[in-house]
């Protein structure tokens, strides 16, 4: 059985849904590994990181053709059609929003696991997309304000003067916003927060 990661067309998606780490654990189930050319080159994994792990680089086509096909976004409508028939779509496919490409994959008998609806329960944290990403926003978040902010964070004392630290408010305390209040009182901003949802008193 073949499974494959497709590269991302989609604008400013830089990630791959498959890691070179991930390879070994594929080829342990018995599953011949494909990776589309340059797929993970985004996301920092060239090919040849691929390669010593034993997966292979074909064409996207090649990938559209294998038995399990994974992805991080919903491909385009041409690439759903040629995928194989009775295959199985595994990603963020975001079912809500993108109503008429599941009508091309029930035409096809394709089997879609949507990542993001996996319940989030304790059973299924490696399988948790949404905590992992939420994660990195509430991150990559507050260092894009620092950035735009254009004063240095904490307090700092000088020969000069004093420079008071930047105050700092999250709102929603959720995954992304515990993760925005670590990372800004790490760069020494004084921090508050507030959620309207009444399990976070």
């Amino acid at each position: 059985m073949q499974i494959a990661a497709l590269k991302e067309n989609h604008i400013n998606e830089n990630r791959v849904s498959l890691t070179p780490d991930s390879v070994k654990i594929f080829q342990r189930l018995n599953l011949e590994v494909f990776l589309e050319d340059g797929a993970g080159v985004t996301s920092g994994y060239p090919n040849e990181l691929y390669l010593e792990n034993g997966a292979r680089i074909v064409s996207r086509k090649d990938c559209l053709n294998a038995d399990i096909c994974l992805c991080v976004r919903i491909p385009e409508e041409n690439d759903l059609n040629n995928l194989k028939n009775e295959s199985v779509l595994i990603g963020i496919l975001n079912p809500y929003e993108n109503k008429k490409y599941f009508n091309t994959l029930n035409n096809k008998k394709i089997i879609s696991c949507c990542m993001e609806l996996i319940p989030r329960i304790s059973r299924a944290q490696s399988m948790d997309v949404l905590s992992s990403q939420a994660n990195l926003a509430g991150y990559r978040s507050v260092i894009d304000a620092a950035e735009q902010f254009g004063k240095a964070f904490p307090m700092m004392m000088t020969a000069a003067g004093r420079v008071n630290p930047a105050k700092v408010m999250v709102l929603g305390v959720g995954v992304a916003g515990l993760q925005a209040i670590a990372t800004a009182k790490r760069l020494g901003a004084v921090v508050s927060a507030t959620d309207v949802r009444s399990a976070t008193k």
